[in-house]
């Protein structure tokens, strides 16, 4: 069976899984399941800037925020419908991200991250002190799930989660297959060899700093369109969206599953989410107990879990090809 074969059967087999899960599922297992596919989202945009172009930001939860904060002022001041407030969650955080990336992609390496950084702080400070805007520290409370309106003839409940979730897993499946046609495309192959080198691909006429800017703004749409989707799941946007600290799950996700195939990030949202409430029932101080599993993790599988997976599977099927 060859390789793209076996990959849309993988797909098409995952997605039937995840179909199935309001079925056969509990509430909780829908609402994680839920939080895993949100985490994902996040994670293969954001991998497009570190797996496929070697950029490494530490700002993109300023991304996640603008798109929960677009939903909700949206929902708020103009209409209620899903649909139209996921695109202004994702327009705010395209906006955002065309400003941020424009002065940042300038840099590479530890400046670029040290500047999408202070970027990411400042939003952070902004939702926090904006209160007539953002609802300051207490958030942007009482976001409504009302029903999808298709052309004024059939609205769609997604008032309860078992609904909720196939809206979820609608832009989680459109999400990751739009990756993959990027990551495929000739704009794509560019961004790969920007990362191998910056300097040779600028010499053979690829204008480096414009792939950059772009792939930045996609990669924070993405980070838009998770922040708006958990806006409407959780009812609320909150000022820690924008924190360091949740920029940070994106690059933790990448490294557990592997930042060289499309499959990592989402496999290492999986277990990031999963060992995370695992953790939490054992014990109180369960960063401390979190943190030395995923160094154990990240340093027994140096290229993250599906790489190792991948040489492993490649060192079977050797003996059987010779």
């Amino acid at each position: 069976m060859k390789a793209q074969t076996r990959n849309a059967v993988a797909a098409a087999a995952v997605l039937l899984a995840l179909g199935a899960v309001p079925f056969l599922a509990g509430k909780f297992a829908i609402y994680l399941t839920m939080r895993i596919m949100l985490l994902g989202i996040f994670a293969v945009g954001y991998n497009l800037l570190l797996g496929q172009t070697g950029l490494l930001s530490f700002g993109h939860g300023a991304f996640y925020a603008a798109g929960a904060y677009g939903l909700g002022l949206f929902g708020v001041h103009v209409s209620t419908h899903p649909l139209l407030g996921v695109a202004a969650g994702v327009v705010a955080a395209v906006l955002l991200a065309l400003l941020v990336g424009y002065l940042c992609v300038r840099h590479t390496e530890i400046y670029f991250a040290m500047l999408t950084l202070a970027c990411g702080m400042m939003a952070f400070s902004f939702f926090w002190n904006a209160r007539e805007i953002t609802g300051g520290d207490d958030g942007l409370i009482g976001i409504m799930r009302a029903p999808v309106s298709l052309f004024g003839a059939v609205d769609i409940p997604i008032g309860k989660d078992g609904q909720f979730y196939f809206f979820v897993l609608f832009f989680f499946a459109l999400s990751v297959w739009a990756v993959h046609r990027i990551r495929r495309s000739p704009f794509g192959l560019s961004l790969a060899g920007i990362r191998e080198n910056a300097r040779r691909s600028e010499f053979a006429g690829i204008p480096v700093r414009r792939y950059r800017l772009a792939v930045f703004v996609l990669s924070g749409a993405f980070a838009g369109l998770a922040g708006s989707l958990e806006a409407l799941l959780e009812s609320n946007a909150r000022p820690f969206m924008a924190h360091w600290t949740h920029s940070a799950e994106p690059v933790l996700v990448s490294l557990l599953g592997g930042l060289s195939s499309l499959a990592g990030p989402l496999v290492g949202s999986a277990i990031y989410i999963a060992m995370r409430e695992i953790i939490q029932r054992f014990t109180e101080n369960w960063m401390l107990g979190f943190g030395i599993v995923l160094l154990v993790i990240i340093m027994g599988f140096r290229g993250g879990v599906m790489g190792t997976l991948s040489a492993w599977f490649r060192k079977a099927a050797a003996p059987r090809e010779g």
